[in-house]
Parts: C-alpha cells; sequence; structure tokens
C-alpha cells in the first residue's frame, strides 16, 4: 500500500508504495482511509520532541470505510463508513471497568506504536515498521482494534468527521468529561490550535459564561470570538494572567492549557481562583517541568491540577455524540478545516502546522 514515511526525526516524510500491511486478525478491522487530519502531535514525533521507534507511519485523525473484519469481530462489516480513534476501548481492562476507557490497555500504542503484544501490521523489504499514534493512517489502509473504529451514519462527510477522531474529542471531551465545566462557568483557554478551539466550543457547548482564548495569532483568535470566546487575549501584549482574575474579578474558573507548553500551565495555576481546575490538554516536551507553588499553597487554596487523554473519552459513545451535536448546529467541524491537500503534500501541510499557518489541513489519502 503506499503511505507517508519517516525514515528519520527531523526529516520529511517520503511517499511510499511498498509498505506491506497484515490481514486483520482476530477482534481486528482494516479500514480503507479516505481522509486524515494532521495534528501537532504528529509534528512533534518527527521533529523529535517525541521519541519513537522508525521507520514509522504517522497519523492518527483520521475516517474511512472498513475494509476488512478479523474473526470474532460483530457490528462491524466491510462497507461501514468509520471514524478511527487513538484509543481504542477493550472494555475489560482495570481503566475501561472504571470507566476510564481513554486508559485502556489497548491505548498503549500512543507510546509504543505498537500492538500490546508487540506487533505492528506493517512491514517493509522484511522490515518492521511502526504504528504512530496507535493507528498509523496517513495510509491507504490502517488496521486497528474493531473498537477503534466508530461506526457512522452514511451521510456524514469523511472528510469532516476525520477531525472528531482526535481534535474534536479531545478538546471538548476535555471541557464535558475531565474538568466537567458547569453552565455559568468561567473558562480560560490558552492555545487555538484544533485542540484549543475545540476547547472553546465545548466550553460554549457546557454553557460557560465567560470564555477568555489566548493565542499570539491573531486568525485564531477571531475564529474563537466565532466559536462562542467572550474576550480574546493575546499573549503578546496582554498579561493574561492579569487580565483573568481583572475580568473575572477571583480568577476563572478553569484553566485549558492546549499548546502543549509547561509555563501555560503556570500561568494556568495563576490564573484560576481558589478552588478552581487546571486541565493539562497540550503535550509539552518529555524534558519540559512545570514548577509549582509551595505544596501548602494548595492546601490553602484548594486549587486542582488534571491530566487528560483524548478528553477522558469512551470513543464509542463519545463519537455519536459530537456528530449529533453537530447536526443539531451546536458544533462545528468545518470551520477548524482551513486547509485541504493530497498526501503526496504532506510535507508543505507540515510547514504550515509548525509555522501556525491555518488551524487543521485534512489529507485526503
Amino acid at each position: 500500500m503506499r503511505a507517508a514515511l519517516l525514515e528519520a526525526q527531523g526529516r520529511p516524510l517520503r511517499i511510499c508504495d511498498d509498505i506491506e500491511i497484515e490481514a486483520p486478525r482476530s477482534g481486528q478491522v482494516r479500514v480503507r482511509v479516505a481522509h486524515c487530519g494532521i495534528c501537532h502531535s504528529d509534528l512533534g514525533l518527527i521533529d523529535g520532541t517525541f521519541p519513537s521507534p522508525l521507520p514509522i507511519v504517522l497519523g492518527h485523525e483520521a475516517a474511512g470505510v472498513v475494509d476488512g473484519v478479523g474473526p470474532g469481530v460483530e457490528g462491524l462489516a466491510a462497507g461501514d463508513p468509520v471514524v478511527l480513534t487513538p484509543c481504542p476501548p477493550c472494555g475489560a481492562c482495570y481503566w475501561c471497568v472504571r470507566g476510564e476507557a481513554s486508559l485502556c490497555v489497548d491505548s498503549s500504542g500512543i507510546q509504543t506504536s505498537a500492538f500490546p503484544d508487540g506487533h505492528t501490521g506493517l512491514s517493509r523489504d522484511g522490515q518492521t515498521v511502526y504504528r504512530g499514534l496507535n493507528v498509523a493512517a496517513f495510509a491507504e489502509y490502517a488496521v486497528l482494534p474493531a473498537t477503534g473504529a466508530v461506526r457512522i451514519p452514511a451521510d456524514v462527510p469523511l472528510d469532516v468527521a476525520c477531525v472528531i477522531g482526535c481534535a474534536v474529542q479531545t478538546g471538548v471531551g476535555a471541557v464535558l468529561n475531565t474538568a466537567g465545566v458547569e453552565e455559568g462557568a468561567t473558562v480560560l483557554v490558552m492555545g487555538l490550535g484544533g485542540v484549543g478551539l475545540a476547547i472553546v466550543q465545548g466550553a460554549r457547548i457546557a454553557g460557560a459564561a465567560r470564555i477568555l482564548a489566548s493565542d499570539p495569532i491573531a486568525e485564531r483568535r477571531e475564529v474563537a470570538k466565532r466559536f462562542g470566546a467572550t474576550d480574546l487575549l493575546d499573549p503578546t501584549d496582554d498579561d493574561v494572567v492579569a487580565r483573568a482574575r481583572a475580568l473575572t474579578g477571583v480568577g476563572v474558573d478553569y484553566a485549558f492549557e492546549s499548546a502543549g507548553r509547561a509555563s501555560l500551565v503556570e500561568a494556568g495555576l495563576a490564573a484560576v481562583r481558589s478552588g478552581g481546575t487546571v486541565v493539562c490538554v497540550g503535550a509539552p516536551a518529555l524534558g519540559e517541568a512545570i514548577t509549582l507553588a509551595p505544596a501548602a499553597l494548595f492546601v490553602v487554596t484548594g486549587k486542582k491540577l488534571l491530566g487528560c487523554v483524548l478528553g477522558g473519552c469512551h470513543s464509542l459513545r463519545e463519537v455519536p455524540r459530537l456528530i449529533a451535536l453537530w447536526r443539531a448546529g451546536r458544533l462545528d467541524l468545518n470551520g477548524l478545516i482551513t486547509t485541504r491537500r493530497p498526501l503526496a503534500e504532506i510535507n508543505e501541510a507540515l510547514d504550515d502546522l509548525a509555522a501556525g499557518r491555518g488551524i487543521r489541513t485534512v489529507l485526503s489519502v
């Protein structure tokens, strides 16, 4: 099959036509990928921010059509349109039975770039090719657990639905699931890429009374305004913490870091009120550390710091819910997509992402 292959970190991806992909094993499906969004996490593996085994096929925000099913798969058949998810719930592990499906053992491939048993189902010239971020969708086909392919109605455009796979599940889920933002709350969103703008929409859906949106790129701030932000902050000119406290009087109820910068987590802790919550949604480089105030301050203020994996989503429930919100006009998916390119232009699309041009690029595979 054809795929975009990363052979060395810091180098352009190469389009190859000779990647071998296995037939689906028991409990797996193979999907003909139609469209895949480009996420900052993909860029992090390419530029070396996050170490990974090589060679590797990246891409984890995808939609396509089921091509084949392995033994024991029920509920999916060839021809079904699906959204792919990097966190496929097994339904039986310690985390799944506790209602923490995004932490399922089957999600370990986000770190290992392989299935839990170590195989990848991909090879080239007899050499193992790894599955980037547990999906490997910068390719014509992807093999994954059946629960990693969520069936959607046939009338939902796949080039629009694909952004649900990562950006929208992560952003909206961070608000509704991880933080549990309540109606009337005040929210600060720091970083307005695809995930950050999905957080803005999630806050609006939750009924937040005030949504502060911060990003140095003016275009992204204007999109945030269309999506429901009430106050736009330019961190190059504004003291975001001071503005957040001045606009709310006491500090925001919730702050979301979605740019992958440890310093913004620290800013969030300063911007929330006593008893407020900071949610770490972005993925800082592994070497970045968060400097916290003296531990006693947490006892005095009651502030909370939460991690977030794929918005705490159980994708089999979340993808249909997000599509229903889109159908109802409460969630704008199209507005997140600023560019569409063929797979052959993937390196140009990655350059756009690195330079902060646009929001989401969707590739036609």
